[in-house]
């Protein structure tokens, strides 16, 4: 919103009788965003600070120190000397964009059928889908790694992928948003002679771009942070994924923080590059379907 239009809805807000709240509630207010903030960013805020602090710093003193005397990016470097950390990078990476594009392609297809084709057994695969979300993955693991032995993919990359390349919960968002996408707008289109295909390209899909981009994130986060499906199903260490390569940092050099934190940034930075790029069309995800004036 621009200024001056904020400007209009606060003097609209006025003339109609609204008050600004009291100077205590807001004060109040400010206290528990801040809270939250220390909560959340707190922890990423500290291991960074970690990250870039020498060897003669005391990480366990008395009196804390967030702000590091001795700036250095040794760490990082360590890290990399310790373990193929870039290897493993890469191998996450192939996983993680494996896994954006087939949850944004088959979610979308699968959403745009659930929400806008008419035929038998649409809330019946609805419904599955609601279960499916509900259904912990911990319990189907082991049944996941057979279909995977007797496919002859395990310790390979498209093992790690094939679990999670359509979920559950990407195709409810996807069919959410396309319902809420007005009718007229779908039946102007068939009376112009729009067949399916055309209607899901060219009318559906550029008004949910917002739910796309969050479909995006969530693939590519759950993906990226996963550790205990790559674990199970990998034994080739130069096919190991980032989360499990950084395991060796904990269990080999915990007496080393400045390692393990260099080690969780590393990890970390490209999903905070990844929702940086794409905020914007993330949080136009939350009102996706509306018409434009």
């Amino acid at each position: 919103m621009s200024a001056p239009a904020a400007r209009s809805v606060r003097d609209k807000f006025l003339a109609e009788g609204g008050r600004r709240p009291p100077l205590w509630k807001l004060a109040l207010r400010y206290l528990l965003l801040l809270a939250v903030l220390a909560l959340t960013v707190g922890p990423f805020v500290w291991q960074l600070s970690t990250s870039l602090k020498g060897p003669t710093e005391d990480l366990f003193s008395s009196t804390p120190k967030l702000l590091p005397a001795h700036p250095t990016l040794d760490n990082y470097a360590k890290v990399a000397d310790l373990i193929p950390v870039w290897d493993f990078a890469l191998n996450s990476l192939k996983v993680a964009l494996a896994n954006v594009l087939t949850n944004c392609v088959g979610a979308a297809l699968a959403g745009y059928a659930l929400a806008r084709l008419k035929f038998r057994g649409r809330k019946l695969g609805t419904v599955a889908f609601i279960v499916a979300m509900l259904v912990p993955v911990e319990s189907i693991i082991i049944a996941q790694f057979l279909t995977m032995r007797d496919l002859q993919l395990n310790n390979t990359l498209t093992a790690v992928v094939l679990p999670g390349c359509i979920g559950a919960l990407n195709v409810l968002l996807m069919r959410n948003a396309f319902a809420n996408i007005p009718y007229e707008i779908e039946e102007a289109a068939f009376v112009d002679g729009a067949n399916a295909w055309q209607r899901f390209t060219r009318i559906a899909l550029p008004a949910v771009k917002g739910t796309v981009a969050v479909v995006a994130i969530f693939s590519f986060m759950g993906a990226w942070d996963d550790f205990l499906w790559p674990l199970i199903v990998l034994s080739d260490q130069s096919k190991f994924t980032l989360t499990i390569g950084l395991d060796y940092l904990h269990g080999t050099f915990a007496s080393n923080q400045r390692l393990v934190a260099a080690g969780t940034i590393i990890a970390v930075a490209p999903l905070i590059a990844l929702f940086a790029c794409l905020q914007r069309y993330f949080f136009r995800g939350v009102g996706e379907g509306a018409v434009k004036g």
